[in-house]
């Protein structure tokens, strides 16, 4: 457990739907949890449950509702809707095929310097970043001392763990946070955020 004074995130991204790995959903609704999925989300569930948890938050999206779902019935707490863990808005690239998409030419910066691209009509690499920095900087202030999970998708996950390992936005596509994943994540009282996990998906959530 962490100390008194340490806020700390398990930061779990959703469970396996019918398109990952396919297509780009990004926020587009109505995409569900596949039966693979459904069981990441139960074993998530399992090592959530000594956690001591204080909170759950959740993106609003319906894979990652899904995947809190078995947590919420193994805590007895109501995860909280909040909007800053949604996926990147992929604007015009939303739900096209990924194979598509590598053939262009915009998609090398997207791999190799992702902190200049900007989606066509949507979000930036940037903007997800900073919006997940400022949620943890207003979540370790609601929850000093306590232990929270927030259920998410590999690129918000992926841009919050750059930034508290220190490392340049640009090598966000260097980490790999696959689903029904856990990442963990310290706040001391004082002093930089420590990464205890990445990608984790089985034992003990922090080693």
């Amino acid at each position: 457990m962490p100390s008194p004074k340490t806020f700390r995130v398990l930061l779990v991204r959703h469970g396996l739907t019918p398109t990952t790995g396919r297509l780009l959903p990004g926020q587009a609704p109505g995409l569900h949890l596949a039966d693979p999925g459904r069981r990441q989300a139960e074993a998530v569930a399992r090592r959530l449950a000594d956690a001591g948890l204080a909170a759950i938050y959740t993106s609003p999206l319906e894979r990652a509702r899904e995947t809190a779902e078995p947590a919420e019935r193994e805590t007895g707490l109501t995860a909280i809707i909040e909007p800053a863990l949604l996926e990147c808005d992929f604007g015009e690239w939303t739900g096209r095929e990924l194979g598509a998409l590598a053939k262009l030419r915009e998609w090398r910066t997207v791999q190799q310097a992702p902190s200049t691209f900007r989606f066509p009509g949507g979000e930036s690499f940037v903007e997800l970043q900073t919006r997940m920095i400022a949620l943890m900087e207003r979540l370790r202030t609601e929850h000093r001392g306590h232990t929270v999970a927030c259920f998410s998708h590999a690129d918000p996950i992926k841009a919050l763990l750059t930034h508290t390992l220190g490392t340049h936005l640009d090598h966000f596509q260097r980490i790999d946070v696959g689903t029904g994943s856990v990442s963990v994540i310290d706040w001391p009282g004082r002093g930089a955020p420590v990464v205890r996990s990445v990608n984790s998906t089985d034992g003990p959530l922090v080693r």
